[in-house]
């Protein structure tokens, strides 16, 4: 997918880095928050402060028109919606983060899937006046799908709603019982002003009966537990790195950690070694963690090459040549029907694959499951898959790198569908 807004960020250590997403209904204030976020952090660039003030100024504005900010594409200006995934970087002194700003009509649902896959939390942002909306339960079971392990429930437009107490407590009682029935771990909600600032960077005096964070001190200081980290070891293989003297096997860990003298299984031969070094641009590792990028050297001379894994041998991910999945369709050319020939990207590994089968399709706003002999644009639904050769994987609720996967048109080399193997 594409992004409407693209910045070379500044990253601070990894350990402090926190990718979240925002999602919620049309007019619920997305764009607005984040543009508030970055304006009240002081994260704004001098000529973008010059140019939003020039913006505001052409239009008889009074108030700077924050959703500026991310809303990048022109027809997302003229509509007033947010259609594809902006990201924004930007540092505190406390932490760094990267902001998907993802589409909340239920036609972009699919980049919502593609904004929100890699988060480490998400927002729902919900307009006080309106309560829960259908989009906002939609927002609600995706994040759960999508394994983000927390999400805040943001209440916007407090000032519209008098600030009042009730208001924000009805909302949360209901959310609290939807989500019940999700596999959502933990959730925090905030009642915000986006358009005057109230809880956003700051703290808010219009709302004494809250005594929890801003959203920004909530976002600064929510742990990322290192869940790669604590995963069995997967690193899948890139590439072969040679030269005399030196053979490494290159790639990004997925999940786990390794360090020298460790043993290590190759998949799909089956064997066995010991690692020698952990190595890195800047040098060989004590031990090597997800997320980082590394190559292993081995012991032994093992035919290595891309699309292989290298892998905890006690316990190895499933080599599979069929796959019961969850898939998120996301083609607008064609409905996905069984005996569909496409191709299934899974790590560094891409083989040919079929549907062979389609099961139930998910309602997301009611939680049914119903029979479906296909899947249109933006419908998730249960598919099974024959692949030409084996994928070596986890399911998606125990590892999202080595558990998710995406389809992949053969004509036209289009991205269709977002897959997490069940």
């Amino acid at each position: 997918m594409s992004t409407a807004i693209d910045e070379q960020p500044v990253f601070a250590p990894a350990d402090s880095l926190l990718r979240f997403a925002t999602a919620g209904a049309v007019d619920d204030g997305k764009s607005t928050l984040i543009g508030r976020l970055l304006h009240d952090s002081k994260s704004l660039l001098a000529d973008q402060l010059e140019q939003l003030e020039l913006a505001s100024a052409e239009r008889g504005d009074e108030q700077l028109d924050l959703a500026m900010l991310t809303d990048g594409l022109r027809a997302e200006r003229e509509q007033g919606i947010t259609i594809d995934v902006a990201h924004r970087y930007f540092e505190t002194a406390r932490r760094a983060f990267i902001i998907a700003d993802t589409p909340g009509h239920a036609q972009y649902t699919r980049n919502m899937v593609t904004g929100a896959s890699t988060a480490d939390l998400a927002i729902v942002l919900v307009d006080a006046r309106n309560g829960l909306t259908e989009q906002s339960r939609r927002h609600a079971v995706l994040a759960g799908l999508l394994r983000v392990p927390r999400l805040v429930l943001a209440v916007n437009k407090m000032d519209l709603v008098d600030f009042g107490e009730p208001v924000f407590r009805g909302i949360t009682e209901e959310f609290a019982e939807f989500t019940a029935q999700l596999d959502l771990r933990d959730i925090t909600a905030i009642p915000i002003s986006a358009l005057r600032g109230d809880n956003v960077v700051h703290r808010s005096a219009a709302m004494p009966w809250y005594d929890g964070p801003s959203l920004l001190e909530h976002l600064e200081e929510v742990e990322v537990a290192e869940e790669g980290s604590t995963g069995d070891f997967r690193l899948p293989v890139q590439c072969t790195l040679r030269t005399p003297g030196y053979r490494g096997y290159a790639g990004q860990i997925a999940s786990g950690v390794l360090a020298p003298g460790e043993e290590v299984l190759h998949l799909p031969s089956g064997l066995r070694s010991r690692v020698v070094a952990v190595d890195t641009a800047d040098g060989e590792l004590d031990r090597g963690r997800a997320p980082q990028s590394v190559a292993v050297r081995l012991a032994d001379d093992i035919d290595v090459g891309r699309g292989d894994m290298l892998c905890a041998p006690g316990n190895a991910p499933a080599v599979a040549e069929e796959l019961t999945a969850t898939v998120c369709w996301m083609s607008a050319r064609a409905a996905l029907e069984p005996g569909r020939r496409l191709l299934l990207k899974h790590t560094t590994r891409t083989v040919k694959a079929v549907v062979a089968g389609i099961g139930d399709r998910l309602e997301i706003t009611t939680l049914e499951r119903v029979p479906a002999e296909r899947l249109e644009l933006n419908e998730i639904g249960e598919i099974d898959l024959r692949l030409a050769q084996p994928v070596f994987c986890d399911p998606y609720r125990e590892n999202r790198t080595t558990g998710g996967a995406v389809l992949v048109d053969e004509s036209t080399h289009e991205t269709v569908g977002a897959v997490l193997i069940s």
